[in-house]
């Protein structure tokens, strides 16, 4: 018997193409054209090829795909959120850093996304199963999901940055959170400090989940109940940094027992903050010792100068980019799953040991 020929590209076992476009009534063009650029496609007809792909539990593959259309030097990159404000300050010295080493191998970048509804994540994952990019760079967030496609199935090479997906088998790079604010705790406790006020980031998030347990291993380390730390925000995202310090003052003006020493998880959540302690009469360091996490440029030029572990994006960058394209060239040792870059702190003059209390 005679077999089909596999015009989509797409291998020869599983439904084709040509089978998508028989149930849905269209062209085989059409579907084409609605998997790569759906733009291109009335709403209507989109709908009827979609219901015929899952239908028939049709996946395109993108390794295939190029191999007809022609290999992409394309890499893609996909953001956590909005760079307008926010979390920005350090996305980009790291886009800066990929973006160099990409063009030092012959590719250009993509950034996919200035947002994650729904809508930027369909796209996402339309240019990844279409063909367009080469291979992909999620920096700090879940792969992208909708309507039972995943970018994990489009059978592009994928890197993640800043976010630890080595149980799931995904190549990343991240840098030592835990470590680093335990290491930084350690330091704040034999300068005397004794109670902590920390600045959290989203609850389950795996950067507050981390750093957060930085601070409680070092507590425990010194002999000191986790009630030694009083936790404020937990409900707004890492772009919102601004707005969680300012929330974080109004969380320890109601204090009646005041710490000495804060914690953020971020130099955004630490400006704000900052701002409002001085404009309520704090003084940094005398009275409020101050630590974030970042390493923003910004942070030397604040009023004092604000201590921060700095975040190594400059060689995580290349890291991830080395990762994806060994395994875009298939070719060397298996690479590693989990790379772990080291942070630094950076201590300047918001640390000092606790003065004589004034409140």
């Amino acid at each position: 018997m005679k077999k089909n020929k596999d015009v989509s590209g797409d291998g020869p076992s599983g439904p084709l193409m040509a089978d998508v476009a028989r149930l849905a009534g269209v062209a085989i063009s059409t579907v084409s054209r609605a998997l790569a650029n759906p733009g291109r496609v009335n709403e209507k007809t989109r709908t009827k090829i979609d219901a015929a792909a899952k239908q028939l539990g049709y996946t395109p593959n993108a390794m295939a795909r190029s191999l007809r259309v022609g290999k992409s030097n394309i890499i893609m990159i996909i953001l956590p959120g909005s760079l307008y404000y926010g979390v920005s300050q350090i996305i980009p010295q790291i886009l800066q850093s990929i973006n160099r080493a990409l063009i030092q191998n012959g590719y250009n970048l993509m950034i996919a996304n200035l947002d994650r509804d729904e809508a930027s994540e369909r796209h996402i994952l339309d240019l990844a199963f279409g063909g367009t990019v080469r291979g992909a760079i999620i920096l700090s967030s879940n792969l992208p999901e909708v309507d039972g496609r995943s970018l994990a199935n489009a059978g592009l090479p994928i890197v993640s940055m800043l976010l630890d997906m080595s149980d799931a088998g995904l190549p990343s790079v991240v840098t030592n959170d835990r470590e680093a604010v335990r290491d930084v705790t350690a330091d704040l406790i034999r300068l005397g400090h004794r109670r902590f006020f920390y600045l959290a980031g989203p609850e389950d998030n795996y950067h507050d989940i981390e750093r957060y347990g930085g601070v409680i291993e070092a507590l425990q380390q010194a002999g000191r109940p986790e009630s030694a730390v009083v936790r404020s925000g937990g409900n707004l995202d890492y772009q919102q940094g601004f707005e969680i310090g300012v929330q974080a003052a109004d969380d320890f003006a109601a204090l009646a027992d005041k710490p000495t020493a804060v914690i953020a998880t971020s130099d955004d959540m630490a400006i704000s903050f900052m701002s409002r302690m001085q404009s309520m009469g704090l003084t940094i360091p005398d009275d409020l010792s101050i630590v974030a996490f970042d390493g923003s440029p910004v942070c030397a030029f604040c009023s004092p100068p604000l201590s921060t572990i700095e975040q190594p994006v400059e060689e995580m960058g290349q890291t991830a980019v080395a990762l994806l394209l060994a395994a875009i060239d298939r070719s060397g040792q298996q690479p590693k799953i989990r790379n772990v870059i080291r942070s630094r702190l950076i201590q300047r003059e918001s640390m000092a040991a606790p003065a004589l209390r004034r409140w």
